[in-house]
């Protein structure tokens, strides 16, 4: 049986409780530079199926000359999906990929045994500014994929199916949901979606997933009577039918969910991984240093800096 705190049996069923079993308010964490909207892991959730971390960053305007500089850093146990809806990113790995992300595509970065990786906003973007707003959230890996090789997948925008009627139109950026598929190819069972509703249009949730959840990023959704606003994210309870209604201004939504996994996670900073022993190996990794011969390798094409692993 997978792991979900949710499946209590001792809880009661459904008309006795509300469909929405966790509402989720975002804390704010500076990264140095520029601000995000931090929503998992979160004290009343660790995940929303297998997804363990979930950020909103923007939108922010970058002025001329300035942007985003994430240093190398590392992972383990986990895949990192980086999307966008306003400006670029520039993506680097120790794998040698190079690689612009644009609004509509995704970036799909399976950390497995160990990756380093930086995201800046450098060349002819820095010069010209921008304004930058996206989401980047983390999936952990299932334990049989942990220490697999690591790997880095893009699609492209027109690569990814894009679903609309009555007032919806809804771009599927992983996973399968509503009839249809997303190229990626994912360890476990999941989904991940961007959808723009129309004024008082609903929007029928996937039913074939054991968690699901909804981030309003933009306007504001009704459910069972309640208005939940943008900055939030509506957990619901598993086995219910959902339809949410976008309020008098529409809304912008990223719907995600999936199987939960076999057990919990533990998180150190960048890693993930079903033990603590994981966490201590490759956090005294980092720390050697060793990018000629040992686990973690920096990025060819940006190796001039990294971030140190903290004391704790």
């Amino acid at each position: 049986m997978s792991w979900n705190p949710a499946l209590d049996p001792d809880l009661p069923k459904g008309d006795a409780v509300d469909a929405i079993e966790t509402v989720i308010v975002p804390r704010a964490r500076d990264l140095g530079g520029f601000e995000v909207r931090r929503v998992l892991p979160s004290v009343a959730r660790q995940m929303v199926g297998p997804f363990i971390f979930f950020d909103q960053f923007g939108p922010i305007e970058f002025l001329k000359g300035q942007g985003i500089d994430v240093r190398p850093h590392p992972h383990i146990g986990l895949a990192t999906v980086t999307y966008l809806l306003q400006g670029k990113m520039h993506h680097r790995d120790s794998l040698g990929t190079d690689q612009w992300i644009t609004p509509g595509a995704v970036n799909w970065m399976v950390t497995g045994h160990g990756i380093t990786h930086s995201e800046r906003t450098d060349g002819q973007v820095r010069e010209s500014g921008q304004t930058l707003l996206g989401i980047q959230t983390w999936v952990a890996l299932p334990k049989d994929a942990e220490d697999a090789a690591a790997s880095f997948t893009h699609q492209p925008a027109p690569h990814l199916p894009v679903l609309e009627a009555e007032g919806k139109t809804v771009r599927l950026v992983l996973g399968s949901a509503w009839g249809e598929t997303a190229p990626m190819p994912l360890p476990s069972e999941m989904f991940y979606a961007d959808a723009t509703v129309a004024p008082n249009a609903a929007l029928p949730l996937p039913d074939n997933h054991e968690d699901r959840g909804v981030y309003v990023l933009q306007g504001g959704v009704s459910n069972a009577g309640q208005y939940h606003e943008a900055g939030r994210m509506l957990v619901f309870r598993p086995g219910d039918r959902i339809s949410i209604q976008a309020g008098l201004q529409g809304a912008r939504l990223m719907l995600l969910g999936g199987a939960t996994l076999e057990c919990p996670r533990y998180i150190w900073r960048n890693f993930v991984a079903s033990s603590r022993d994981r966490i201590d190996a490759a956090r005294e990794a980092w720390r050697a240093g060793d990018w000629a011969h040992g686990r973690f390798r920096l990025p060819p094409d940006d190796n001039a800096e990294f971030i140190p692993a903290p004391a704790r």
